[in-house]
């Protein structure tokens, strides 16, 4: 075998490469011999059917098969004796390759990965958030389990903020009724944002029995994009108002948390656990996604074409997956890989610059740090045991369970190059509560 090496650009290549002639029809020789050993052919006995007949039916696709290995085992070598890192498939031209000739000849155009340089990180300010959980944080949480269990009761008065309501509803824009504009039996509850505002402030102070009718103007950023910036005119029936009777914080709604013998005190303690379990994970999750755009911010690197177009590819599938899990119809959406190319493009850039500081500075997960990902995650649920059976038992599990510790170790190698601020957050900021 011989090759010949050039420069494109910066990150593509050719490879010319010549292959002995002689060595492909050895090896085709030698695979039409075994094939009439095994092949099965009318008015021949297994095993008995000479190698000519063989030839004039199964010589082209042998020989096709041959030239494609030989291909792929010479391409990888000159790769090799070139210490070249492929990015994506080679592009493979044939030049020449006949049985008169010495030798098969082809070109291979392909992308190498870049070179990662680092930016200095030690001039980078990431901010950490800080929470603390306490009592009021405690005693909210139990408000929002407590709203969760409540039961709703018909009451003999108007409609108020956190009542159900049942009603019929019918709407028209120009006279004419439009899809979704009209139910009935609807319920459904004031102050949980379902309704636009407009509507529910003419559902508040209604009481069953009671009508009105009124005008309201969809937003122009409105979902349903045939009725968005239109005036319509709704038609409101009150069937039913119902206030919610929430439950008593006692032994059985201890109980019901997960509580067996009903101590309150425990209760909080878990409640207080929860609480702190997912401050930290938010917190770590700000913390990742600083670290993340620190990196991108501080680093330039060249992207093979090729591994982004791959990467849009996975997306786009991945969004025909969604919208099929959901019920729709994904050949009837268009998806174009250039609607996907910018996000395609972060992707494989910080994929590139964490792959470099990870294997530079040996951040692979090891598998004491995974059993402990393992035991956090174990904690969380009242048989832990079954839990760790559960991620032991499938190596995907294991290996996303693999990527954590991996992000984790990056995030803490990263933290400790760049300026890290620790700064005091209330509790519904970190968790993005906003009643």
């Amino acid at each position: 075998m011989q090759s010949n090496l050039e420069t494109i650009s910066s990150l593509e290549r050719r490879l010319s490469i010549a292959v002995s002639m002689q060595e492909v029809n050895s090896e085709v020789a030698n695979r039409l011999k075994r094939l009439s050993q095994t092949v099965k052919m009318h008015g021949f006995r297994p095993g008995k059917v000479p190698v000519k007949i063989v030839e004039q039916q199964y010589g082209g696709q042998v020989r096709q098969e041959v030239l494609g290995d030989a291909i792929q085992k010479s391409f990888g070598d000159a790769v090799r004796e070139q210490n070249l890192r492929v990015a994506g498939l080679p592009k493979i031209e044939v030049q020449s390759g006949d049985e008169t000739a010495g030798q098969f000849e082809y070109t291979a155009t392909f992308e190498i990965y870049p070179e990662v340089e680092l930016g200095d990180l030690t001039a980078l300010s990431i901010e950490k958030p800080v929470v603390e959980v306490g009592d009021a944080e405690i005693d909210k949480t139990i408000e929002v389990l407590r709203k969760q269990r409540a039961v709703f009761e018909p009451v003999q008065r108007a409609a108020a903020t956190g009542d159900q309501v049942k009603m019929d509803y019918r709407g028209t824009i120009g006279g004419e009724a439009f899809d979704g504009g009209s139910a009935e039996g609807s319920t459904v509850q004031l102050g949980e944002g379902r309704l636009l505002p407009d509507f529910e402030s003419n559902v508040i102070g209604l009481s069953a029995g009671e009508s009105t009718t009124f005008n309201l103007t969809f937003p122009e950023d409105y979902h349903g994009k045939e009725v968005a910036g239109k005036e319509a005119r709704f038609e409101i029936s009150v069937h039913e108002v119902l206030e919610p009777r929430l439950p008593e914080v006692d032994a059985e709604f201890a109980k019901a948390l997960g509580v067996v013998d009903g101590d309150l005190d425990k209760m909080r303690t878990d409640i207080r656990a929860n609480l702190e379990r997912e401050v930290g994970r938010r917190t770590s999750a700000r913390v990742k996604d600083q670290v993340m755009k620190a990196l991108l911010d501080s680093t330039s690197v060249d992207l093979p074409q090729a591994l982004v177009e791959q990467e849009a590819e996975r997306l786009a599938e991945q969004m025909k997956q969604d919208l099929q899990s959901r019920g729709l119809k994904a050949e009837n959406v268009p998806l174009p890989h250039e609607a996907f190319d910018e996000e395609a493009r972060r992707r494989v850039r910080l994929g590139l610059i964490v792959s470099e500081v990870v294997d530079k500075h040996g951040l692979r997960a090891k598998p004491e740090q995974i059993k402990e990902v393992v035991e956090e995650q174990a904690k969380a649920y009242e048989q832990p045991e079954e839990v760790r059976r559960w991620y032991y038992q499938s190596p995907d599990r294991l290996r996303e369970m693999e990527s954590v510790v991996l992000e984790a170790n990056l995030v803490e190698w990263v933290t400790g190059q760049a300026k890290v601020q620790e700064k005091p957050t209330a509790f519904d900021d970190l968790m993005g509560n906003t009643k």
